[in-house]
């Protein structure tokens, strides 16, 4: 019924949730999760002391989740400042993940990595949103920690400021598909292919049929390659 290439729930944590989220995006196949975790930051904890972000706490709470690259996650969550309201407000790293996907499509194409100085750069504007500072600076350590667990770093640099450092996917096993990019644009391809595929559905299965079909596929999949 409604139809989205990314779903996220900002702030949602429970593994429950989430994995029914991650769960419904396999199934579609068509459509890729961003997820927040447990063990970042908690707004709700009465002192700032206890709200602090644990990296430790992050890399064994991911491992609840299934080996899939039908979602991804980021830490820690950043402060960003709200121009309406003339206010900070702390927001959970899958909002500006979001806005770098966002962003990143936008420049570039979807099958170009939403990470790094050139498209990831959230003091640059790449989230859509002025990001101000991370919950937690994140330590080379830190950041290796993170990535080996498949959790992308929103790190920040002296010179370069804060940027999204990292685009694995929730999937263990090494594939193309451990990587966000990747997932993106096969979700993407398989989308455009079902729509040329389903103007021909219970059309006779003959050569002209097939004709047809890759008559119209294979220029597409050359534009996607040249792109």
């Amino acid at each position: 019924v409604v139809e989205m290439n990314l779903a996220t729930m900002p702030g949602i944590k429970n593994s429950g949730l989430n994995g029914q989220l991650i769960e419904k995006c396999e199934i579609r196949g068509d459509a890729l999760a961003i997820i927040d975790i447990e063990g970042d930051y908690d707004p709700e904890k009465p002192l700032q002391k206890d709200r602090t972000p644990k990296v430790d706490d992050a890399v064994t709470n991911i491992k609840s989740y299934m080996n899939t690259s039908y979602g991804c996650t980021f830490f820690p969550w950043v402060l960003i400042k709200d121009n309406i309201n003339n206010n900070q407000v702390w927001v959970p790293p899958s909002v500006v993940a979001l806005g770098t996907f966002s962003s990143s499509q936008k420049r570039t194409e979807l099958w170009f990595a939403p990470a790094g100085f050139n498209r990831g750069g959230l003091r640059d504007g790449a989230a859509g949103l002025p990001v101000l500072q991370t919950a937690l600076k994140l330590s080379a350590k830190d950041r290796d920690t993170l990535y080996e667990a498949n959790i992308n770093p929103i790190a920040t640099f002296p010179a370069e400021g804060i940027v999204i450092f990292g685009q694995k996917t929730l999937q263990v096993t090494p594939s193309a598909l451990d990587r966000i990019n990747v997932r993106r644009m096969m979700i993407f391809v398989k989308r455009e292919i079902s729509k040329i595929a389903s103007r021909l559905l219970f059309d006779q299965n003959v050569d002209v049929t097939w004709s047809r079909f890759t008559g119209q596929v294979n220029p597409f999949l050359a534009t996607v390659k040249s792109r």
